[in-house]
């Protein structure tokens, strides 16, 4: 079975950690060596000595027996093994790199979950109000996960390194003092006849009160040996000192046995004069370590700088104790803002969607009060605008329904009603036979004209009349179309004044429907024109093009009339009772648009009316 790269190394170096004993390498290193990780799970047993391990620590190398060797599983399984050795209070340490993969692929895991969980409600029929609910409570309860993450399990990692930083920078100033002196040729110290220590106490007493000044930490340990690997000098004021086994009030005398000390001075020398390591307690009751080792440039002494982490390992418990009862306060706090928050938030989607559900019924009279000034309240608004423009579509469609059967039904009855008189009274009579006959065909002349109105309109709105666009001189047409109504005019006492420059007015645009338009809005004026019996054309140049207006100088139309003006039937209260199809400007408003023209209307009561549009010399006016 392949096994990860410098995997043996990792977990040789790593299980060193746990145990806190250099003698642990030469133990397990053969079954480590050979890969036989059932005998380093079965060593790692016994020498932690907790029975109830067992099963954690077969859950950590049972995916390496079967040959599925996941990394998060043996990463997961070690960890739960160091974490919960330690809650029991065996001998064990986590070194916090696998305690922190474990915490990021844990949080990793919770997030997919919860995003697996949003995906699923949003799915569902839980409604809008019940996904943002559980979206509330999912990014609270992540927040709340990744506090816990941040607190307890990178907590431990942060304030070590950290720890480590401040043990590093005053093991390398002692060093560097001790460098210096050196150089300057002072001797530190020296054993007479082998046995007497001889010491500088000048230099060493006032490398004491630098550090008491300097006062990185509150709490430290510092050992200073020689190449004998025994102490010439120590400065102690920890409650405990793992390193020595001794408290401050202990005798200065070390011990010429083999003892933690030397071993961490045998390694700091082995190491090439830099080591970090954190030394476990000798009784469960204790507290762990971390020592940082440097060594002077001649090699000479090794500086040993320790500090307990016992405050780190209190906050863990602390904040382990206290966040599940916070998380509970916060989830339920979640819990009821995310209820009135939903609550509030979905107020006018369930206003609009009743609405909606009344206009479905034919209710367009419905209106939705929104006082909110967000994208919500702006929904409301162009809801009751809809509504408006759907009743009012509905009442031009009852409109155009009774128009149209008004302007049918009149001429219909006057051809039957003539045709019965001729067939039946003046049949022999031919002054009033004629004149009969003549009504009826001016009946049916007007039903030809409605019939071909309302065929026109059909076409230009659906697009059946395609829109064949040319370049030509607007001034031309409009003098072409002008001389048409000479004759009525003449007859009339009417006078059409056509105002158009000199220059050319080129555009483009399909001149049959353009004709059509100027027809519309002049028979618009004469049915409207004033006493003065004075109507005008007019053609100018402007910013966008051309701009064409036809004037009169009627009654005009009331300002509640206008926006309707270029409805289908639509006629003012000024109009009632005039003859006309009430189709024209609506086939003129059609051309307008398929052309992309702008247009308009600007009237004055008593004054007259003024019809507009503004035509371009460009083949994309419609697309703009």
């Amino acid at each position: 079975m392949m096994m990860p790269a410098n995997f043996s190394a990792v977990a040789e170096n790593e299980l060193t950690y746990v145990v806190g004993g250099a003698s642990l390498v030469d133990y397990l290193a053969p079954a480590m060596k050979a890969e036989n990780w059932q005998n380093v799970s079965t060593n790692v047993i016994k020498i932690v000595g907790n029975t109830f391990l067992k099963n954690y620590v077969s859950s950590a190398f049972d995916s390496v027996f079967d040959g599925n060797y996941v990394p998060g599983d043996f990463i997961g399984g070690v960890f739960n093994t160091v974490h919960r050795a330690y809650d029991k209070g065996a001998h064990t340490y986590s070194n916090g790199a696998w305690g922190a993969a474990l915490g990021i692929l844990n949080a990793g895991l919770s997030i997919a979950g919860g995003l697996s969980a949003i995906y699923t409600l949003g799915s569902g029929s839980i409604g809008i109000r019940g996904q943002l609910m559980g979206f509330l409570c999912f990014i609270c309860l992540l927040l709340v996960g990744l506090f816990w993450f941040l607190s307890t399990q990178l907590l431990e990692p942060l304030y070590t390194t950290h720890i480590q930083k401040q043990l590093t920078e005053q093991a390398e100033a002692i060093v560097a003092r001790m460098d210096e002196a050196i150089g300057k040729g002072e001797t530190l110290s020296y054993w007479a006849f082998g046995s007497r220590l001889y010491v500088n106490n000048t230099f060493f007493n006032a490398l004491r009160d630098d550090i008491f000044e300097l006062g990185g930490m509150s709490s430290f340990c510092i050992d200073i040996s020689d190449t004998t690997l025994r102490q010439i000098f120590k400065v102690d004021n920890l409650s405990y000192c793992n390193l020595h086994r001794t408290r401050p009030t202990d005798t200065a005398d070390e011990q010429t046995a083999y003892t933690t000390a030397r071993a961490m001075r045998q390694l700091c020398r082995e190491s090439g004069g830099t080591v970090v390591r954190k030394i476990n307690p000798p009784t469960p009751s204790g507290s762990v370590q971390l020592m940082v080792g440097r060594m002077t440039s001649d090699g000479n002494y090794t500086v040993l700088v320790t500090t307990s982490l016992m405050h780190v390992a209190e906050a863990g418990k602390v904040l382990s104790t206290v966040l599940p009862l916070a998380a509970a306060l916060i989830f339920a706090f979640s819990m009821s803002a995310a209820w009135l928050f939903s609550e509030w938030f979905t107020k006018p989607l369930r206003a609009l969607s009743g609405a909606a559900r009344q206009v479905a019924q034919g209710n367009y009279a419905v209106h939705v009060d929104s006082v909110r000034n967000d994208e919500l309240g702006d929904l409301a608004q162009e809801f009751n605008h809809m509504a408006k423009e759907v009743q009012h579509a509905s009442q031009m469609q009852r409109d155009l329904l009774a128009n149209v059967s008004h302007d049918l039904r009149t001429p219909l009855t006057l051809i039957k009603g003539y045709a019965e008189t001729v067939r039946d009274l003046t049949g022999d009579d031919k002054k009033h036979r004629d004149e009969q006959m003549n009504i009826i065909v001016d009946e049916t002349d007007r039903l030809t004209a409605l019939v071909s109105s309302v065929m026109e309109l059909s076409k230009v709105t659906s697009g059946a009349l395609k829109c064949e666009k040319v370049h030509f001189d607007m001034g031309q047409l409009c003098d072409e179309v002008s001389e048409r109504y000479d004759a009525v005019c003449a007859q009339n006492g009417w006078q059409l004044k056509l105002e158009i420059p000199d220059e050319e007015l080129p555009v483009c645009a399909d001149p049959d429907m353009m004709q059509r338009a100027l027809h519309n809005l002049l028979g618009n004026a004469m049915h409207h024109i004033g006493e003065d019996g004075i109507f005008v054309l007019r053609a100018l140049r402007c910013p966008e093009g051309v701009r064409v207006e036809v004037e009169d100088h009627g009654p005009g139309i009331s300002a509640e009339d206008l926006p309707y003006i270029f409805d289908r039937y639509y006629r003012s209260r000024s109009d009632a009772g005039k003859q006309g199809t009430g189709l024209g400007l609506s086939i003129t408003k059609a051309i307008f648009q398929q052309h992309g023209f702008r247009f308009g209307v600007h009237s004055t009561v008593g004054k007259g009316t003024v019809f507009w549009f503004i035509m371009t010399d460009t083949e994309d006016a419609a697309a703009q």
